[in-house]
C-alpha cells in the first residue's frame, strides 16, 4: 500500500465516489483503503465494465451502483445520487486506478470540515509526482485551463484533477449537467460563480496500479479531454451571475 493509513476524525455523513471502468485490477484497494479510513459510504460506479470491477468492489466492501451510460460525468452523477440518498453532506471523488492515493483523504477533507472551504481541490501541482505519471500535454492543459479559469473566474487554482471533495449541498444547488470529461471543469466554474470557498490542497499523483487511462492512454481520450476541458471553462463564463452561495 502506498501512502499511509489514517483514522479520520470526521463525520459520518462522508460519502466517496468512485466512477470505474474495467478497473477489476485497482478498485479494491482503493475501497480497502477509504474503509481502512472509516469511510462507511463507499460508492462504486461500474460504468459499462466487462470485467469483474462490480463484484471485486462489492467484495471489498462497496456499494456497488450501475450507470451503463458510458462518460465521466455520467458515473460521477449516478453515485452522487446514491450518496445523497444515503443523506451524504460531503461527498469526495476519487479515480479507481490508484492514481490518487485513497490514504490522503483526510488532507482532501479537512477543509471542508472545519469549516474553511464548500469544494476542496486536490492539486498535484501542489503536491508530488511520479515521474513521468503526468505528461506534457496534460501540463499544459491544467495550465491553460486554470489561467484562463483565473481570468473568467477570478479562482485561483494549479490543477483540474479529480480527487476533490464538496458540500453536498452546493452540489445540488450547481446541477451539473456536463456528462462526459467536462462534469469536473463545470462543478470548479459553477461554484466559482457562486463565489464558494474554493481550496487547493497539494495530493501526490502516481502510475496507474494497472490497465491503460482513459483519458491519457490515448490520443483520442487526450484530445476530448483538453476540449471538454476548455469549452466548459468558456461555456459557463458569462450570463447572468447566480445569487453567490451561503452553506
Amino acid at each position: 500500500m502506498r501512502g499511509r493509513t489514517v483514522i479520520l476524525p470526521i463525520r459520518s455523513d462522508v460519502a466517496v465516489v468512485i466512477p470505474a471502468l474495467n478497473e477489476a485490477d485497482n478498485v479494491g484497494p482503493v475501497v480497502a483503503e477509504l474503509r481502512a479510513a472509516a469511510i462507511d459510504v463507499v460508492v462504486v460506479v461500474d460504468n459499462g465494465s466487462t470485467d469483474d470491477t462490480a463484484s471485486v468492489a462489492r467484495a471489498a466492501g462497496a456499494i456497488v451502483v450501475s450507470e451503463p451510460r458510458r462518460g465521466y460525468g455520467w458515473a460521477c452523477a449516478a453515485g452522487t445520487a446514491e450518496a445523497l440518498r444515503r443523506d451524504a453532506g460531503v461527498i469526495v471523488y476519487i479515480d479507481a486506478d490508484r492514481s490518487s492515493l485513497a490514504s490522503e483523504i483526510d488532507r482532501v477533507l479537512e477543509p471542508l470540515l472545519d469549516g474553511r472551504a464548500d469544494l476542496v481541490l486536490g492539486s498535484r501541482t501542489r503536491g508530488t509526482s511520479d515521474p513521468g505519471a503526468m505528461g506534457v500535454h496534460q501540463r499544459f492543459g491544467n495550465w491553460l485551463t486554470a489561467a484562463i479559469m483565473r481570468r473568467l473566474y477570478g479562482v485561483t487554482v494549479t490543477d483540474l484533477g479529480p480527487y476533490r471533495a464538496i458540500d453536498a449541498r452546493m452540489l445540488a444547488a450547481l446541477k451539473l449537467t456536463e456528462m462526459t470529461f467536462g462534469w469536473p471543469t463545470e462543478m470548479m466554474v459553477k461554484a466559482a460563480r457562486r463565489q464558494a470557498r474554493i481550496v487547493e490542497v497539494p495530493v501526490s499523483w502516481h502510475h496507474r496500479h494497472a490497465g491503460e487511462s482513459k483519458v491519457s492512454g490515448t490520443i483520442k481520450g487526450t484530445i476530448l479531454a483538453g476540449w471538454y476541458l476548455l469549452s466548459v471553462t468558456f461555456k459557463h463564463a458569462f450570463g447572468a451571475r447566480p445569487a453567490p452561495w451561503h452553506g
